[in-house]
């Protein structure tokens, strides 16, 4: 991946693992990484091809965050007294 001409200081993404270049920006978790890593300009990254989560620069060009799998509403089951449960 070359660098997008919308952001020319951007760096480009290379998995350190698999070396991919394909990374998402991943969910922040803790204290740290919400307010910490962006006083040193970090973001959490996942790599899309093995998965292995690391902090880069925000300069560095991954993609957005893959949207969320849709949520499973359960049918509602009528409350019957013979259920087999384990």
């Amino acid at each position: 991946m070359n660098d997008s001409p919308d952001r020319p200081l951007a760096a480009p993404y290379r998995c350190r693992d698999c070396a991919s270049e394909v990374g998402f920006r991943s969910r922040r978790r803790t204290f740290t990484e919400r307010f910490i890593l962006p006083l040193f300009l970090l973001q959490p990254v996942r790599c899309g091809e093995c998965f292995r989560r690391d902090y880069r620069l925000i300069f560095t060009s991954v993609r957005d965050r893959l949207s969320e799998t849709p949520r499973i509403i359960p049918t509602k089951q009528p409350a019957t007294s013979h259920r087999n449960v384990a």
